[in-house]
């Protein structure tokens, strides 16, 4: 929603919802990591998130490089 803050992001939630969703078991020995890589994730989300893009940007039906 434009002018409202995005509510903060806790990877730690995110990765017990998304296990318990999913059905995946993260050894303890690998949160660490995983949170990191979540917290790491949703920076790079956030910054394309923050880019204005004309109306007249449409996504492309496919992508060939």
């Amino acid at each position: 929603m434009p002018g409202r803050p995005p509510p903060a992001f806790d990877a730690e939630a995110y990765l017990d919802a998304s296990a318990a969703a999913t059905g995946l078991a993260v050894r303890p020995e690998h949160r660490p990591g995983v949170i990191r890589h979540l917290d790491r994730t949703e920076g790079f989300a956030r910054l394309l998130a923050d880019v204005d893009l004309p109306a007249t940007c449409e996504p492309a039906w496919s992508f060939r490089p």
